[in-house]
């Protein structure tokens, strides 16, 4: 039982020097990208808000602090653009759809407030699906979930790609 435990621990330890050889560094860890946006990152509000509620860019945000921290003047500025769409998925013979995919797309840019500059920039795009078979009520209720769910996706995808970056030292 030892011996197998044993060659476990030797794999892990092999596979852990394997990624310190190639410049792995822990976002959390000294030096990583999430130690230092970490309560750094004033987020601003999507200004560009293309066919979705304005509850899309509060969940975006809010969700983004909930990870990033909430700063008010920090050293990076997190620029948002965000758009959502509707689109039936299931049509009855009847031709009413009995249920959505909420497709969401936001652009991010983190730009370092000291120059200006852009430390890094893309978009995330994902999607989420809702029943309208119920009554009004559980309908708006299930539209309602699918929109922040689609928001908690989104800010994940940012936040997992903003710690992906390397800042280098000022």
């Amino acid at each position: 039982m030892w011996s197998s435990n044993r060659r476990k621990f030797i794999t892990l330890g092999g596979a852990l020097a394997a990624l310190s050889a190639c410049g792995f560094t822990p976002v959390y860890g000294p030096n990583g990208a999430g130690t230092k946006l970490q309560n750094n990152v004033y987020i601003q509000a999507p200004e560009e808000i293309k066919s979705n509620p304005v509850e899309d860019a509060y969940y975006l945000v809010r969700n983004l602090e909930n990870r990033l921290g909430r700063s008010s003047g920090g050293e990076y500025r997190l620029d948002l653009a965000l758009s959502s769409r509707e689109v039936g998925q299931a049509i009855t013979a009847d031709s009413e759809i009995t249920r959505y995919s909420l497709l969401g797309t936001a652009d991010y840019t983190l730009v370092r407030e000291s120059d200006g500059q852009i430390i890094a920039s893309g978009d995330v795009e994902n999607f989420t699906g809702y029943s309208a078979t119920g009554t009004t009520v559980q309908t708006q209720a299930s539209e309602n979930d699918a929109h922040e769910r689609l928001m908690v996706i989104l800010a994940d995808q940012i936040v997992t790609r903003l710690f992906t970056i390397t800042l280098d030292e000022e």
